[in-house]
């Protein structure tokens, strides 16, 4: 069976009434016929049945045991961390998305979990990184934003041999293209806010384990913190997960021209899309995926953050906002937006300048996403969609 055919219906047919559709179980407790006998459910934050399909389907789209499903995606990152104690340390990519250095930092650093960043692109710096202390090795492949890729089933060989915990952050590539465990990582994660929801309306996390045990293990932190996906949320999540394949392989189609267009324009200094054959990493990207993402981010030759503020309040079509990952194009300025978090000395050793600007590549027709980014890059405000300033707007 093709992989498309195999995620529509990897979402069951509900067994009760025949509906085509999930249904959404909005409840909060479930009625038992004596304590402790009932029929698998008993209060709604230790198991709903909406979230359970979900929970279901991500497992089996990710090849593995066991899925899990958060309130946010941060909120399935600060699962994984739960299972470390005093003492532990974790090994982290150093291109890493800013809400999560900021929770590494100033949430759990305080409790002595120590996080060491490193070019994980490099499998030579994993290996010589990891002391007594690491139990977790975190990576994010492709990395936000620089887009850095890592080989998944590299450094989850020398993770087993050191007796550590792999966790790939698979956002960005989603299974549509990419499952790390099947590469040999033991946990993913996901903010389902992007490419898996789909649609820039919902916001939610997910946690893929590759065995029961460490599935247990989460689903017990999940039901004791207490940080759950709500019913209509979880809803939202399949009703994503059905066009997923389409949704992404035009992504893909999307952004690999507009990588390419930038990377011929003389106001652009360097580009960042794995599709590229300039990209550092774009063998083990074309070996461990089988497409290489919707998002392209890329640098001014005027390496300012003057410009690149300028250049992304001067588009039309792509939108000024933080996520990615939906139907509508959107771009950001991570170093004072997304990354505003990490120290610049750290973002800037990351790779992550100044004038970095992030674009999710959206499904609007290529030709005229192309056009309105020649428009700004040659200093011209579009008149597209045209957003009021805030002066506009006062004056």
């Amino acid at each position: 069976m093709q992989a498309t055919t195999k995620l529509i219906h990897s979402i069951p047919v509900d067994a009760l009434t025949g509906s085509v559709s999930v249904p959404i179980y909005q409840t909060s407790t479930f009625v038992q016929e004596a304590p402790g006998v009932h029929k698998g459910y008993d209060y709604a934050r230790t198991n709903n049945p909406t979230r359970a399909v979900l929970e279901s389907v991500i497992a089996g789209l990710e090849n593995g045991s066991t899925g899990i499903a958060f309130g946010s995606g941060l909120a399935a990152i600060d699962a994984v961390i739960k299972l470390l104690k005093t003492g532990d340390e974790v090994l982290a990519v150093d291109d890493i998305y800013g809400g999560a250095f900021r929770l590494f930092t100033h949430i759990y650093n305080k409790f002595g979990i120590k996080v060491n960043y490193v070019d994980t692109t490099d499998v030579e710096n994993v290996f010589h990184a990891i002391s007594p202390k690491t139990k977790l090795i975190w990576i994010e492949t492709l990395t936000n934003p620089t887009l850095k890729i890592s080989d998944i089933a590299a450094i989850a060989k020398i993770a087993r041999s050191r007796g550590c915990l792999l966790c790939v952050d698979n956002t960005f590539a989603s299974p549509a293209l990419q499952q790390p465990l099947s590469l040999g990582a033991d946990i993913v994660v996901h903010s389902a806010t992007k490419y898996l929801g789909g649609h820039s309306d919902l916001i939610a996390g997910l946690v893929v384990t590759k065995n029961e045990q460490l599935g247990e293990k989460i689903k017990f932190i999940q039901n004791a913190s207490g940080a759950i996906l709500a019913p209509f949320d979880s809803w939202l999540v399949i009703r994503g997960v059905e066009t997923l394949s389409l949704r992404v392989k035009q992504h893909c189609i999307n952004a690999q021209a507009v990588a390419e267009f930038l990377e011929q324009h003389p106001a652009v200094d360097k580009v960042y899309y794995p599709g590229l054959k300039t990209h550092l990493n774009h063998a083990v990207a074309k070996r461990q995926s089988t497409g290489f993402g919707g998002v392209v981010s890329f640098s001014l030759k005027n390496d300012t953050e003057e410009a690149a503020i300028r250049f992304v309040t001067s588009t039309g079509l792509f939108k000024l906002a933080e996520s990615l990952g939906g139907v509508k194009s959107l771009l950001c300025h991570p170093s004072s937006m997304t990354h505003k978090s990490i120290p610049v000395e750290k973002r800037h050793a990351a790779g992550v300048a100044d004038s970095l600007i992030r674009l999710s590549v959206g499904l609007e027709e290529v030709e005229d996403l192309i056009d309105d980014l020649e428009k700004a890059l040659n200093g011209r405000r579009s008149t597209v969609d045209h957003r009021p300033t805030t002066a506009e707007i006062q004056n």
